[in-house]
């Protein structure tokens, strides 16, 4: 599935008005880019802080890869505005239902052929900046899918106060993970429980590198 190149370029100029505010007028640092491959289906794995991570997060991925989407699912609730929906679908992300939404699951294994999509396995905030259990569903997607998959650390940005300058955050990408051991077990919730253990683990490791303790619940 291939977006069409005036929305890739809508896009591209979108993170970098966001960039802008993140790591010029504010000190929002990216490490790892290197690590996300430009093509390819590619799965960003993060722990989940702030609202904004969900703009933050394509600045630091489309920021090395221009010209290309970071798709998304976002709670079905944000599009209810029809001006805000077109907004948010223009910037790549898709409305999902709170409870499993068969058509989303779908999409994402769609996207999943041959673009780049962001997930937050815990499926809802932490401010606090703990680390939650992961959704057994993100194993499920990783298990049908066999996407890149990248876990990715934010660090700081929950306790941005908006407007704010001069503030400090990173996100910081990992080397991808290998699952090929838990490829060749069953399709079953165990083996997705498997794998998105082995997410939330890479996350916690990540953080624990930026010398944050998760305190994984």
């Amino acid at each position: 599935m291939k977006a069409h190149l005036l929305q890739r370029v809508w896009v591209t100029f979108s993170v970098y008005v966001v960039g802008f505010y993140a790591s010029f007028l504010n000190r929002f640092i990216i490490k790892g880019a290197a690590n996300i491959p430009h093509k390819g289906p590619v799965l960003i794995v993060s722990n989940h802080i702030s609202a904004y991570d969900t703009i933050f997060l394509p600045w630091a991925v489309i920021s090395n890869n221009k010209l290309q989407m970071l798709w998304a699912p976002a709670k079905e609730e944000l599009f209810e505005n029809p001006l805000l929906s077109l907004i948010y679908r223009s910037w790549g992300a898709f409305p999902v239902k709170r409870k499993r939404d068969v058509r989303a699951g779908r999409k994402l294994s769609d996207l999943l052929l041959d673009q780049k999509v962001m997930l937050f396995p815990e499926g809802t905030r932490h401010k606090d900046g703990q680390l939650g259990a992961g959704n057994r569903g993100v194993g499920k997607i990783i298990y049908d899918s066999r996407p890149v998959v990248i876990p990715t650390a934010l660090t700081g940005i929950n306790s941005w106060k908006f407007p704010c300058f001069k503030c400090r955050a990173s996100v910081k990408f990992g080397a991808p993970l290998d699952f090929s051991d838990l490829f060749l077990l069953e399709n079953n919730k165990e083996s997705h429980l498997l794998i998105v253990e082995r997410v939330m683990g890479a996350i916690a490791d990540l953080l624990s590198q930026e010398g944050i303790d998760c305190g994984r619940k």
